[in-house]
C-alpha cells in the first residue's frame, strides 16, 4: 500500500502530490519525516509525482492505497466541490505570478476543512518545516488549502482561455507562470474578502402592492457569530457588544464587498453612491439577473436570502402523454408501437394549474408572479415549453419506460413524468401482476403448480393480456418450462406457439407438453421435410435458433399467437444473425426464458428484453450511453436504480435462496436431459447395431452373453461421443449431443458460480472432456482410479475450497467415500444401469453437511437404448434392485427380439411413462 503527500510550490499548480512507500521503481524522491526505530528522521525516499492532472485522474480511479491516499483523496473531491460552486478568486502568489486560489470559505466549507486537517495521518502531511529544531511537520490544514489553490490554479488554465485572454489577464490564463504588472490593488480586495469580521447580506424583499419593485434589503452577518444577522441601517446605532461581534473593520468590510458585488451585479453600485446605504431597488431586469447570477454574487463572498414565500411552494412542469381513459375494451388498448403526443402539465406544490394560471404563466413578463395567494418565482425555460406546447411524439414504447422511471429526457434535459388515461391503467397493472396467482391450474394441466409457479404464470398471463412481453429468468430447478405450458393453456385460442430453443432441448420439450398437457398438439419443425401446413389454432411448435435463422421467412408467414425462447441467451449477441432473424417473427407477444438473463454485458439483457418488449429500453447505442456503460464503468447508482424500475415489470427473476422459493424445492431434484445424435453418432450407431445384432442371433451361451454386453458398451460410448468408440484425441466439437448438452449445462451453471461434480463409468471419456473444457478454458479436476490416497485428498481438498468449479470423477473411483458438498450440480454423463451406484455417486454431493438444494441431471440420448433402459429405471424405481438387478447382466438375458428393440433406434418420443424431460436452465420440473 503507498502513502500520499502535497508538495507546495509556487505558482501553485507547480505543487506535486507525491507517492511513496510501495510504488513502482523511479528516479524521483521526496525528503519527509519518517519514523527510523524509536524515533523520526528526515529521511529521502523513492517517490512518484504527480502533476495536479494526473493526480486527480488517479483520483478518480478504484486504486487502493494507505489512509494517507484515502486522505488526500477525500480532500481532491471537497476542493473540486468547492471549484464547481465558484470558490475562486485571483491572487498574487509570492513570486509574483498570477495564480488563483479557493477563497471565499463560509463557516461550515472550514468546518470541514478542519475535519480533513485533522482526520489527516501523519504520513499523509510528513514534510518538515524547514529551519526549526526539533524537526516539525507542516500543518495539515495549511497543506490541504494549499492543495485546494494548486488544483483551481490548474482547472482554469486551458490553452483555449489563454488564446482569449484579454491583455493583462495572461497572468491568470496561461499555463505557464506569468508576472502580474500593473496596479494589483484590486487583488488586495479578494484577499481580505475571507478574513472580513461581517460580511454582507442582501435580503430580497417582495412588493406590497403589485406593480412595484422588490428591495434588496443590505444586512451584516458576523464572521464569529454567523446566527447574528443586522440590517445596516441599523448598525451605527447596534450596542458595543454587536459592533463587537462584527469586528472592527464593519465598514471596510461591507464598502469592499459593496465594490466586488457591484462588478458582477449593477444595482449594487447605487449604494456605493448612497452615504448611508441600507437598500437597493430591483426593478424586473436587476431581479432576473439576480435570481440568475446570485451564484456570482456568493462567489464574491455576498450571501442572497430569498423570501421563503418564494420557496413555499415548487412552481415545476412535468411531461406526460395524452392516451385515452381505459374504457370496456377487454385487450389492450395500449401498445408498444404506437406514436403518442407529448405535453407539458404545469404544476404548483405538486397539483396541475388550471387553464387560467397556464396561459397567465406563459405570458408572464417579470420574474416573480403573484398566483394563489403569493409571490412565485418564475423559471424561464418552464414558460418557454409552455409556449411551445407539446410538439413531441413518443411511441409507446418510450411513453412506458418514462412512466416506469418517472423521467422523460426532452431536448437533452431530464424532466419529471406522468402516466396518465391508459398508461396509467397499463402501470397499475403491471405493478400488480405478480401479487395475485392463478387461481387453479388451467384446464388441461396434468400437474400441480408451486406457489411461485402460479405467481409467474399469473405475471406472464398478465403481460400477455397486454399485449406485452417479458423475461422469465428463473433459477435452474424452479421450472420455467411448465409455467410456459400452463400459459399457453391459458391462452388457448388466441393463436398458436412458437418456441424456440437450442437443438438439445427440442426433445424436452416435446416430452414436457406430452406429460403435462398431453391433449395438446405439438410437432417438431426441424429436421428435412419440416413444414407448417395444416397448423392447428392451438398448436405447439418446436423449432430451433439454427432453423430460425434459416427459415425466418417461412417462420414470420405465421401470425403466432405466443413466441417463446428458451436459454434466450443464445440470442444475447443483438447483432448476430440469430437475434436479427428472431426479431422478424410477427407475435402478439413474447415469452423469453433464461436463468442468466446478463452473463458479461448488460447489452446481452438489452437484447432480451428488446425482443421481448421492444423498444422498452430505447436503442442499443442510447442504452449503452445512459444506462451499460455508467453501470459497469462507473458503478451509477442512479442509472442502475433506473434500469431496475424500468426493467421490473418485464423481468421476474427468483433465485433457489429467495424467501419462499427454497422450502418449495426438495433437497435433490433429478432430472433427465434428453438430448439428440449428431448424424455421425447415428450412422454409427444404426451399423453397430445392425453388425453385432447378425452375430449374436448365431450365437449362444457365453459368447452371447459377451457379444450382448460389447453391443451395449460399443453403444454407449457412441452415445457419448464417436471420439470415444472410434479411440481417437479428437476433434471433440459438434460430434456429439451430449457434449453439446454438458456444454448448454455448464455455461448455465458456472454463470450463476457454482460448482458442479460430472460423472462418468468411463476414464477415457472423462480425458476426452478434461481436454475439452480446458480449449474452452474451464478449469476442472480429475479423479480417476489410477490416482494414489494422497493425491486423492488433495484433489478433494481444491475442490472443496473452490478452486475449480468442475470435478470429472469415474464412477467408480469417485462414487463412494468422498465428501463433495461445495458442488450443487451433479451430472452424470453416461447411465449407470443400476441406480443405486448413481445414487451412490449423487450422494457425494448430496450428504450431511451439504446445505443447499442439490441438482442431479442425467444425459440420455433420445430414441436410444439410453433412452429406454432410462424409462424402466424412471418407471419402476422403487423396486429397481429387484427388477433391474445390477450392473447390466438382465440385458445379456433378453431374448433376440427384445434386444432388437432395445437397441434399435427408432423415430419419435419415448412412449408414455419415460423418465422426465429436462431443460438445462428448468431444473426440478419433473415434480412441479
Amino acid at each position: 500500500m503507498f502513502d500520499a503527500v502535497f508538495l507546495p510550490a509556487d505558482p501553485p499548480r507547480a505543487g506535486r502530490l507525491a507517492l511513496y512507500g510501495e510504488v513502482d521503481a523511479t528516479d524521483e524522491t521526496v525528503t519527509l519525516v519518517l519514523p527510523q526505530g524509536s524515533q523520526v528522521r528526515r529521511r529521502t525516499v523513492p517517490a512518484r509525482l504527480l502533476s495536479i492532472s494526473e493526480a486527480l485522474e488517479l483520483v478518480s480511479s478504484p486504486v487502493q492505497g494507505a489512509a494517507s491516499w484515502e486522505a488526500w483523496r477525500a480532500a481532491a473531491l471537497a476542493g473540486l466541490g468547492l471549484i464547481a460552486r465558484g470558490r475562486l478568486v485571483p491572487d498574487l502568489t509570492p513570486s509574483g505570478y498570477g495564480g488563483w486560489r479557493v477563497a471565499p470559505l463560509d463557516p461550515l466549507d472550514r468546518g470541514w476543512l478542519k475535519q480533513l486537517a485533522a482526520a489527516m495521518p501523519p504520513y499523509g502531511h510528513a514534510l518538515p518545516v524547514e529551519g526549526t529544531r526539533p524537526v516539525r511537520l507542516v500543518d495539515p490544514e495549511q497543506l490541504v488549502r494549499a492543495f485546494w489553490d494548486a488544483i483551481a490554479d490548474t482547472l482554469v488554465r486551458t490553452p483555449a482561455a489563454a488564446v482569449a485572454a484579454r491583455p493583462g489577464a495572461a497572468p491568470f490564463a496561461a499555463v505557464e507562470p506569468v508576472a502580474v504588472t500593473g496596479p494589483t490593488a484590486w487583488l488586495a480586495e479578494t484577499a481580505q474578502s475571507e478574513d472580513a469580521g461581517a460580511r454582507l447580506v442582501l435580503r430580497i424583499e417582495p412588493p406590497v402592492l403589485e406593480g412595484l419593485d422588490f428591495q434588496a434589503v443590505l444586512q451584516l452577518r458576523s464572521e464569529l457569530d454567523p446566527s447574528l444577522l443586522v440590517d445596516v441601517a441599523d448598525v451605527w446605532t447596534a450596542p458595543a457588544a454587536v459592533l463587537a461581534a462584527l469586528g472592527e473593520r464593519a465598514e471596510t468590510d461591507l464598502l469592499l464587498a459593496l465594490r466586488r458585488g457591484a462588478r458582477v451585479w449593477p444595482p449594487l453600485s447605487a449604494a456605493l453612491r448612497d452615504a448611508a446605504p441600507a437598500a437597493v431597488d430591483v426593478d424586473d431586469e436587476a431581479l432576473e439577473e439576480l435570481a440568475e447570477g446570485s451564484t456570482a454574487l456568493e462567489g464574491a463572498g455576498i450571501e442572497v436570502l430569498w423570501p421563503a414565500e418564494l420557496f413555499a411552494g415548487e412552481l415545476a412542469v412535468r411531461g406526460t402523454v395524452g392516451t385515452p381513459t381505459p374504457g370496456a375494451v377487454t385487450g389492450p388498448d395500449f401498445s408498444l408501437t404506437d406514436l403518442v403526443a407529448f405535453r407539458w402539465r404545469p404544476t404548483l406544490d405538486g397539483e396541475e394549474l388550471s387553464e387560467e394560471e397556464v396561459a397567465a404563466l406563459a405570458e408572464a413578463k417579470r420574474p416573480m408572479i403573484r398566483m394563489r395567494g403569493r409571490w412565485v418565482r418564475v423559471d424561464h425555460d418552464l414558460v418557454r415549453k409552455l409556449r411551445r406546447g407539446g410538439t413531441h411524439k413518443l411511441t409507446g414504447a418510450e411513453a412506458l419506460a418514462a412512466a416506469l422511471t418517472g423521467t422523460i429526457e426532452v431536448d437533452g434535459e431530464l424532466v419529471a413524468f406522468d402516466a396518465d388515461g391508459s398508461l396509467a391503467e397499463m402501470l397499475t397493472r403491471l405493478r400488480s401482476s405478480e401479487d395475485t396467482p392463478v387461481s387453479a391450474e388451467p384446464a388441461g394441466l396434468q400437474a400441480t403448480l408451486r406457489d411461485y409457479q402460479r405467481r409467474g404464470v399469473a405475471w406472464m398471463a398478465q403481460l400477455t393480456d397486454l399485449g406485452l412481453g417479458g423475461c422469465l429468468a428463473d433459477d435452474m430447478g424452479l421450472g420455467k418450462t411448465i409455467q410456459v405450458i400452463a400459459l399457453h393453456l391459458l391462452r388457448r385460442g388466441r393463436g398458436p406457439t412458437l418456441v424456440v430453443c437450442p437443438s438439445t432441448l427440442l426433445g424436452t420439450w416435446e416430452r414436457e407438453f406430452a406429460r403435462f398437457a398431453p391433449d395438446v398438439p405439438t410437432r417438431r419443425f426441424h429436421g428435412a421435410g419440416r413444414s407448417l401446413s395444416d397448423l392447428a389454432p392451438d398448436e405447439v411448435v418446436l423449432t430451433t435458433y439454427g432453423v430460425v435463422r434459416q427459415d425466418h421467412r417461412v417462420l414470420g408467414e405465421v401470425q403466432w399467437g405466443l413466441a417463446v425462447a428458451d436459454e434466450a441467451q443464445h440470442a444475447k449477441n443483438p447483432l448476430s444473425r440469430t437475434a436479427r432473424a428472431l426479431r422478424t417473427l410477427p407475435s402478439a407477444t413474447r415469452i423469453a426464458l433464461t436463468g442468466t438473463p446478463v452473463e458479461n454485458r448488460l447489452s446481452e439483457l438489452w437484447s432480451i428484453l428488446d425482443w421481448a418488449a421492444p423498444g422498452l429500453l430505447g436503442s442499443l447505442e442510447r442504452f449503452r450511453q445512459d444506462i451499460a456503460v455508467p453501470v459497469e464503468r462507473y458503478h451509477d447508482e442512479e442509472a442502475t436504480a433506473r434500469l431496475a424500475r424500468i426493467t421490473r415489470p418485464f423481468l421476474l427473476r427468483r433465485r433457489k435462496i429467495d424467501p419462499g422459493i427454497a422450502p418449495e424445492l426438495p433437497p435433490k431434484t433429478e432430472n433427465d436431459l434428453v438430448v439428440p445424435l449428431t448424424v455421425e453418432q447415428a450412422t454409427l450407431y444404426q451399423a453397430v447395431a445392425k453388425e453385432t445384432l447378425a452375430k449374436i442371433e448365431a450365437a449362444d451361451g457365453i459368447e452371447r452373453r459377451g457379444l450382448v454386453l460389447s453391443l451395449l458398451t460399443q453403444l454407449k460410448q457412441i452415445c457419448n461421443h464417436p471420439a470415444q468408440f472410434l479411440h481417437q484425441p479428437g476433434p471433440l466439437e459438434r460430434r456429439s449431443g451430449k457434449l453439446a448438452a454438458l456444454d448448454e449445462l455448464l455455461d448455465v451453471i458456472l454463470a450463476e458460480g457454482e460448482s458442479v461434480l460430472i460423472f462418468s463409468q468411463y476414464v477415457e471419456m472423462c480425458r476426452l472432456i478434461e481436454a475439452h473444457l480446458a480449449t474452452r478454458g474451464v478449469q476442472s479436476l480429475f479423479l480417476h482410479g489410477g490416482i494414489g490416497v494422497r493425491k486423492r485428498e488433495q484433489l478433494v481438498a481444491q475442490f472443496q475450497a473452490g478452486e475449480s468449479p468442475v470435478f470429472l470423477l469415474s464412477l467408480k473411483a469417485g462414487g463412494v467415500g468422498l465428501t463433495l458438498t461445495q458442488a450443487t450440480h451433479v451430472v452424470h454423463y453416461d447411465r449407470w444401469w443400476n441406480p443405486a451406484v448413481e445414487d451412490q455417486a449423487t450422494d457425494r454431493a448430496y450428504r450431511i453437511g451439504q446445505d443447499r438444494p442439490v441438482q442431479v441431471h442425467r444425459l440420455v440420448t433420445e430414441n436410444t437404448l439410453e433412452d429406454r433402459i432410462a424409462t424402466v429405471i424412471a418407471a419402476k424405481r422403487d423396486l429397481a434392485d429387484a427388477v433391474v438387478g445390477s450392473g447390466e447382466a438382465w440385458l445379456s438375458e433378453l431374448s433376440d427380439a427384445d434386444l432388437s428393440e432395445l437397441v434399435s433406434l427408432s423415430t419419435g418420443p419415448a412412449r408414455s411413462g419415460s423418465a422426465s424431460a429436462y431443460n438445462p436452465s428448468a431444473v426440478g420440473r419433473a415434480r412441479p
